[in-house]
């Protein structure tokens, strides 16, 4: 026998709140694991982003180099490696080296590029950042990029050295560190490997369903003060780069102002100091001499 309108009706009302109340469940669930999810990602932006080590490591120049203490006006403790080159090193110019993540100023790739850097001719200085290298101490972007600062004033005060004989080197993260600083003082060169445009657009690109640009308090965000760079720029980067896409490195010296070179090499992200030296390092050597930073050989 059929069922009455009345009846039928019923069912339906009863099916339609069945169904609204698994819908409604399955969103209030969906947006607590979303929650979640951000709330994970907020909690591990610093490690994510910084991937910083303990202790300082055990790695050491075989060129001679010092561990000096950086004196600072809030009493934090800070150190970095000096390595001068030669009897002349008063006359030599400075690079100032700002490393990047999952390493210290005692990490083999570092120490590489130091000697490689000294060998050029140049005197080389790299500061620790706070909680890098045993140094205690939070993390943030504004934190490296003051202890960065620390560096470029260590060689400005204590050891007199003036802009036009200070070339600023980063590398990864440590590029844009240089770029916040180099973006707000003065300087002779300034030398990018492995540069990021933004860090928070490659977490937006990792991360395309979380609101990134919202959640995250260290964008490193490059390309919006390149411009205000007020030296000449050298670009490195990698094709076979996985950890910073080489079209970042490009979108970065699109935005950067003349004078400018970008210079391709091997090696990834991490190797190419040792698989393509003397392309790496050439090209810091002609793009130096060019500007009369080291004199031609």
């Amino acid at each position: 026998m059929a069922e009455s309108a009345p009846e039928y009706g019923k069912k339906r009302v009863a099916t339609a709140l069945v169904v609204r109340r698994v819908l409604l469940t399955i969103a209030v669930v969906a947006a607590l694991v979303y929650g979640v999810a951000v709330a994970y990602l907020v909690s591990q932006e610093t490690r994510l982003v910084f991937a910083a080590r303990g202790a300082l490591g055990p790695g050491r120049p075989r060129a001679p180099f010092e561990q000096v203490s950086i004196p600072r006006a809030d009493g934090l403790r800070q150190f970095g490696f000096m390595m001068r080159h030669g009897a002349g090193a008063s006359h030599t110019p400075w690079l100032l080296y700002l490393h990047g993540n999952s390493a210290d100023v005692a990490s083999r790739g570092n120490i590489v590029r130091y000697e490689h850097l000294r060998g050029l001719g140049l005197n080389v200085f790299a500061p620790e950042y706070r909680g890098f290298g045993g140094l205690g101490d939070s993390m943030s972007e504004g934190s490296v990029s003051g202890d960065a600062r620390h560096g470029y004033d260590y060689l400005r005060m204590t050891l007199g050295v003036p802009p036009e004989h200070i070339v600023v080197y980063g590398w990864s993260l440590g590029s844009a560190i240089a770029v916040n600083l180099t973006s707000e003082v003065q300087s002779a060169a300034v030398i990018l490997e492995g540069a990021p445009a933004s860090l928070v657009a490659i977490g937006e690109r990792q991360y395309p369903w979380m609101p990134i640009r919202t959640i995250m308090r260290n964008p490193f965000e490059s390309i919006l003060k390149v411009k205000r760079i007020n030296a000449p720029m050298l670009f490195l980067h990698s094709p076979e780069d996985r950890v910073i896409p080489i079209d970042e490195g490009r979108k970065l010296f699109a935005a950067a102002a003349e004078p400018k070179a970008f210079v391709e090499v091997r090696g990834g992200h991490i190797q190419p100091a040792d698989v393509d030296a003397d392309r790496m390092f050439g090209a810091v050597r002609e793009f130096l001499e060019t500007r009369g930073l080291l004199q031609a050989r």
